[in-house]
């Protein structure tokens, strides 16, 4: 099988998967071997077949595999189609995992420490419930708290391949400033 069609394949496979597909699940498609190097390239030329030709459409690599996602421009229209809102996060949720993005793994301990404050356990459940953080361990400790870390749903629903990605927290701290400050201008 020539790599044309392997491509042709990969695409076909990632249009219609509902989830990133990871290389190991590629590679299962086809009977001979294929090298993880091959695969890679293969991937990289699609990629940028679809960004040179400009489509709605573009093919990212996410902390659990690749997928095709519908440009940034379009979604607009796309949310009049189904007009939900996602839901909205109290800022003791976005500041706890914040805390748990950049400093990871943490203790419930050290966000209360950062924070200033106790932190409710409907804070940590929300966050498991979506899927953005787990246990990964136990502090060794007394007690042995639990220490908390992001997964991967978190970094694919934020479009990331890993944490390393994330803004800087100077660059996120002078958004919310600027966003702050219009929306006290426009009051």
């Amino acid at each position: 099988m020539d790599a044309s069609q392997i491509k042709k394949i990969l695409e076909a496979a990632l249009l219609s998967a509902r989830e990133p597909m990871s290389a190991h699940d590629m590679k299962k498609m086809f009977d001979e071997e294929i090298s993880g190097d091959t695969l890679r390239k293969l991937l990289d030329e699609l990629r940028s077949d679809w960004a040179r030709a400009e489509r709605p459409l573009e093919l990212l690599q996410l902390a659990s595999g690749w997928r095709f996602r519908t440009r940034a421009e379009y979604l607009p229209y796309l949310e009049r189609l189904n007009p939900e809102r996602p839901p909205k996060y109290s800022r003791a949720v976005l500041e706890t995992l914040a805390i748990i993005a950049y400093r990871q793994p943490v203790t419930r301990g050290d966000i209360e420490e950062i924070r200033g404050v106790a932190v409710n356990s409907n804070v940590i459940k929300t966050l498991e419930e979506r899927g953005w953080i787990d246990v990964v361990g136990y502090r060794d400790t007394p007690g042995r708290p639990a220490l908390f870390a992001t997964t991967k749903q978190f970094l694919d629903d934020l479009g990331l391949r890993s944490v390393s990605e994330l803004p800087a927290l100077e660059q996120i701290s002078q958004t919310l400033e600027l966003t702050h400050e219009t929306s006290s201008e426009n009051q």
